[in-house]
Order: structure tokens, then C-alpha cells, then sequence
């Protein structure tokens, strides 16, 4: 698969590096701007603050699986909706069983590659 896909492929893309604990590759997707929507509503700005988020989810050693639901673009703005689930291990060892569907917006750069702008993996399942 490419290493910036079409906004289609994505998320297939992601949770394919995130279950290779490629950190790196993660963050080359997210704007420098870019904001994480928590489970409980509170807005993450900026990629140091996304990468401990990503982090933890690697130090689960899961795996995550996406099925992408709707695109909607227009130019150089990607709407993704999506459903995943993610299974792991928490840091006390208890199994660790996480699903949602997701909201993301993609903007897609001068060069062609699509980055994270905003990273909602709850959607409108926001429990505030």
C-alpha cells in the first residue's frame, strides 16, 4: 500500500502502522496543528500531545481494524467516516476492548499526500 494512500485507503494504512508500532509513520500523517478528540470530549492539540496518545496505544501491543464507512471530499478536504475496533493488553495486563466510529478530516497538501487535521475517533459517541 502507498505511503500516503487516497483518503479511501487511509485508515487502512494507519492501523496497519499503528499494529507495526511504527510511531513515526504515524505522526508524519497528522498536520502540525492537527487536534485528537479524547472518549470524554477534551480537544488534544499538537503532535507531541498525539504522540503520547499513539504511544499508548502501541504499548497495548493490539491490533487495530478499520472499516471505512463514507468519504466525502471536496478539493483538498476529506471527510472519513469509519468503524474500528481495538483489542490489547493495559498496563496492569487486564484485556483492553475499545470500538467506535470514527470521524476524521483529512487536508491534502500541494504535493498530493493527505495529512490528519482532526482525529475523532468517537464521533458523536462523545460521552461528555
Amino acid at each position: 500500500m502507498s505511503k500516503n494512500p487516497a483518503p479511501e485507503n487511509f485508515l487502512k494504512s494507519f492501523a496497519d502502522e499503528l499494529n507495526k508500532g511504527n510511531l513515526s509513520y504515524l505522526l508524519s500523517l497528522y498536520e502540525a496543528d492537527a487536534c485528537f478528540v479524547s472518549q470524554s470530549g477534551e480537544i488534544v492539540k499538537g503532535q507531541e500531545n498525539i504522540r503520547q496518545i499513539l504511544q499508548k496505544f502501541i504499548d497495548m501491543k493490539g491490533k487495530l481494524e478499520t472499516s471505512v464507512k463514507n468519504v466525502y471530499n471536496t478539493r483538498d478536504i476529506a471527510l472519513v467516516i469509519s468503524e474500528w475496533s481495538f483489542g490489547g493488553l493495559g498496563p496492569d495486563g487486564e484485556v483492553v476492548s475499545l470500538r467506535g466510529k470514527a470521524t476524521d478530516v483529512l487536508r491534502q497538501r500541494s504535493d498530493g499526500t493527505w495529512r490528519i487535521v482532526i482525529d475523532n475517533p468517537w464521533g458523536a459517541d462523545i460521552s461528555r
